[in-house]
């Protein structure tokens, strides 16, 4: 249902989706409760993949992560991505005095009464025991309701069209009548429903999938009703627009409710309300994660290496969007498992850039500056893949808003995000907002999740992720640092989530993705990918690995001016992995050096098949490629079904022959 929504806001407004990208937050694989947090993956993920493959559009990419602050309380947010001409664009709005309301798509059930104030609740025990009967989601209707919807939109019978989406048919048409100007007045009785003994109560608050509020131009209705008959779809007649301003309800004449309209959507109040940090998540920063005393097993950094490349949250997620259609309409050209997806558009030699992205544990630990983070990451992602970024929509994940730590969560990343938004020149669009996300075990950690998109100027500027040929030039674009705050490193090494967040420069930033894209547009790249979780270390293993018919070695030589595990495991931002030929290694250092970006060569590209060595003062990773991509490709199937896939089977008879 996740999925049907974000698609109906989409092509509601005219546009035809053309891609759609995820972010899913689980509990600890590991932990006590990993049979559900297995449960609850296999479920979302079958559920996104059944809904996106059978309506059409392709599911290109995104995000999963596990944390157990997130048992009991997972998280789904759903992206999409349409594409309209700006004279074709439709709003949702209810205007013309006598124009009628129609109630277009499902039939109206029980499903979903009270939904939307559900999922604005902590859940408790009791709260549990309350819990509404789940909207169940029909692709197949879908499909027909969006190619209709399309279809109807462009024949210019109707004025506007929204999705009856959360809190239903009061919601839609309270929105409508407020963006108009105007009121409507609803004969509840003639809203087509398929179960009996339906009061106006449930007809107005039922969240029923698959359902569009149209308000069609007087006189068109027959001519709706045939287009929407040509899907197989009803199509009602159930009000008309007023010029009261009042929004009524009737039932077979007789009025059961009547408010003013405006208010209920322009009118709800404005809350400003004392946060602050909550003295545990202070006492977690302020640690000196610096000091830690390293395992006895860290003494060889592969090990280290090792147990980052089997992280859930590190490892390859093909076990997820294997079973996603990402290449229906057959207009993408990167797919998931690369730092972003790239869709071409039809008839140009342009294509669209798309990622989402949230370290949660950096919001968590520094809510400003992990809301930069997630900024900068994103539009980072999409200029490694070549791509200028455009807009963002963010999906803002929080616990309750009346408790100040949390207040005090939500207000900093707000913060953060503006900024970061403002200096490398994204806008918002939209996004949504989901609140009291708790457990009687308390709130997940904080997760705004931004999704942004981008434009490729040119289809030959398209860069990915993985390593090319053999020779290659490696160079490191941005300054490492003595950093392991929030890192990965920690959580999976040390058990901990504690230190700063890794410290931001947006001006630096802005340079670095700048002069970045220049050099892809050059010609000079031939991948680019971004230093992120599991730090340096392992960048370099997924670009090596990252496309699975192609493992390459490295020949690595690392400066001596940090320890080695900050070198190597340490998340310092502003960094991006890039390989080149070695006769533009030159151009590149120039173009980065007239940006004033640091840059610094680190090795080449060995044999395919061979040998990932990275060598620094008192630290060597020596270790065959094909058993790197064993554990990176494995660690998340041994965990759902132990049960090898082809190409993870075909890892591992390498080597064992190796």
């Amino acid at each position: 249902t996740g999925v049907g929504g974000i698609l109906r806001d989409v092509f509601t407004m005219g546009a035809r989706p053309i891609a759609l990208l995820n972010s899913l937050r689980f509990g600890d694989l590991d932990g006590p409760g990993g049979d559900r947090v297995r449960y609850l993956l296999a479920g979302v993920v079958k559920g996104i993949g059944d809904y996106g493959n059978c309506v059409g559009v392709p599911t290109v990419g995104g995000e999963v992560g596990f944390d157990p602050a997130y048992e009991g309380n997972p998280l789904v947010n759903a992206m999409c991505i349409g594409l309209l001409k700006e004279d074709e664009l439709i709003r949702g709005v209810a205007a013309g005095v006598g124009n009628p309301i129609m109630a277009v798509g499902a039939k109206t059930g029980r499903d979903g009464i009270h939904g939307a104030t559900f999922a604005s609740a902590e859940l408790s025990e009791a709260a549990e025991a309350k819990r509404p009967m789940v909207q169940v989601g029909d692709p197949f209707t879908e499909k027909l309701l969006l190619e209709a919807s399309l279809e109807l939109i462009r024949s210019g019978h109707i004025v506007g069209i929204q999705d009856m989406g959360a809190a239903g048919l009061v919601s839609s048409s309270t929105e409508m009548a407020a963006r108009g100007g105007t009121g409507v007045d609803i004969e509840i009785s003639q809203v087509p429903v398929r179960e009996p003994g339906m009061t106006p109560y449930e007809i107005l608050l039922s969240e029923t999938q698959e359902r569009m509020l149209v308000v069609a131009h007087a006189g068109r209705e027959q001519a709706v009703r045939k287009i929407l008959g040509h899907w197989g779809l009803d199509a009602e007649t159930i009000g008309t627009v007023t010029d009261t301003g009042m929004y009524v309800v009737r039932e077979n004449g007789v009025p059961v409710a009547a408010i003013p309209g405006e208010p209920l959507v322009n009118d709800c109040p404005t809350y400003t309300r004392e946060g602050r940090e909550a003295a545990e998540v202070a006492g977690l920063r302020e640690m000196d994660v610096s000091a830690i005393e390293p395992r006895p097993e860290e003494a060889d950094p592969t090990w280290t290496l090792r147990m980052l490349l089997d992280s859930p949250n590190i490892a390859s997620k093909q076990w997820v969007y294997e079973q996603y259609d990402s290449t229906v309409r057959t207009g993408t050209v990167v797919g998931p498992g690369s730092d972003a997806a790239v869709i071409r558009l039809r008839g140009t030699r342009r294509a669209i850039a798309a990622t989402v992205d949230c370290n949660a544990r950096y919001v968590y630990l520094n809510p400003r500056r992990g809301g930069q983070i997630a900024v900068a990451e994103a539009a980072r992602n999409l200029a490694c893949s070549g791509a200028l970024p455009r807009a963002v929509t963010d999906n803002l994940n929080f616990g309750n808003p009346l408790k100040p730590e949390v207040y005090h969560q939500m207000s900093e990343a707000l913060a953060g995000i503006a900024e970061a938004c403002r200096t490398l020149n994204t806008p918002v669009t939209g996004g949504n907002v989901s609140l009291y996300n708790e457990n009687p075990r308390g709130a997940i950690h904080p997760t705004p999740t931004i999704g942004m998109v981008g434009i490729v100027e040119e289809l030959d500027h398209i860069t990915t992720s993985a390593f090319k040929r053999e020779g290659d030039v490696v160079i490191l674009l941005g300054r490492s640092t003595d950093e392991l705050g929030g890192s990965e490193y920690l959580r999976v090494v040390h058990g901990l989530t504690a230190g700063d967040a890794p410290r931001i420069d947006l001006v630096g930033e802005l340079a670095l993705q700048t002069a970045l894209l220049e050099a892809i547009r050059s010609g000079l790249v031939a991948s680019a990918h971004d230093c992120a979780e599991g730090g340096l270390a392992v960048a370099l293993a997924e670009s090596a690995f990252g496309n699975p018919e192609q493992l390459w070695g490295v020949n690595i030589d690392l400066p001596n001016s940090l320890p080695p595990r900050a070198l190597l495991f340490g998340e310092a931002q502003g960094r991006v992995v890039l390989s080149c030929r070695p006769e533009g290694r030159e151009a590149v250092l120039e173009v980065m050096d007239r940006h004033d970006v640091p840059a610094i060569v680190l090795g080449t590209v060995a044999e395919q098949d061979g040998w990932f060595r990275v060598c620094l003062a008192g630290a060597t990773i020596a270790v065959p490629i094909l058993e790197l991509a064993a554990v990176y490709y494995d660690a998340i199937p041994r965990r759902m079904d132990g049960s090898p896939d082809d190409v993870r089977a075909s890892l591992f008879s390498e080597v064992e022959n190796s």
